[in-house]
């Protein structure tokens, strides 16, 4: 039985330039390029504007490798043509963003200022003192930077306040009774 994912063919797009040297999987792009070792048992091929993955085998450890080796680089193909962002959005009063160099600034209620720099290959966007944009080409850096600055102050149940993804919703708490 194969993988359901993993025999999916990944659509190369115009512009990007893949290199396959044994088990080392490369890919460039417009927006950078980014480097992958493919796991041992699992084969890729370019054939015309597709991606292959097999597995050479139908071994449980190769079937479980497949599929994630085909997530990884059909994520990897897509973040250097069209790059990643994760949007977050600063509720409550008093709580702001501002930039500090290539960094980012926070006010969050505490009696200090937190002060966040980008990793390598990622860029922080502020459209207004309210909403912070991570943008980059490796979905789990992205990913990761954004889940770093939810952590900042994440969002309580009562009022709402803190700092949350834009297309998360917050599961309000009723308050204390009043008599």
């Amino acid at each position: 039985m194969a993988s359901h994912i993993g025999k999916l063919p990944i659509t190369i797009p115009a512009g990007d330039e893949i290199t396959i040297n044994g088990q080392e999987f490369t890919v460039k792009g417009p927006k950078g390029s980014d480097s992958y070792t493919i796991p041992e048992g699992i084969s890729a091929k370019v054939e015309g504007n597709e991606l292959i993955v097999t597995a050479n085998d139908d071994l449980r450890p190769t079937r479980a490798k497949h599929g994630l080796a085909r997530s990884i680089m059909a994520s990897m193909v897509k973040g250097v043509h069209d790059g990643y962002t994760k949007s977050l959005d600063i509720v409550g009063t008093g709580y702001r963003a501002q930039m500090k160099g290539k960094g980012i600034e926070f006010s969050l209620g505490y009696s200090h200022t937190i002060t966040v720099e980008p990793p390598e290959g990622i860029e922080f966007e502020l459209p207004n003192p309210n909403q912070v944009i991570v943008k980059g080409t490796d979905k789990q850096v992205v990913g990761q930077v954004a889940a770093n600055i939810r952590k900042l102050r994440a969002p309580e149940p009562y009022k709402g306040k803190g700092i949350k993804y834009s297309d998360e919703r917050i599961r309000r708490k009723a308050g204390k009774a009043g008599k």
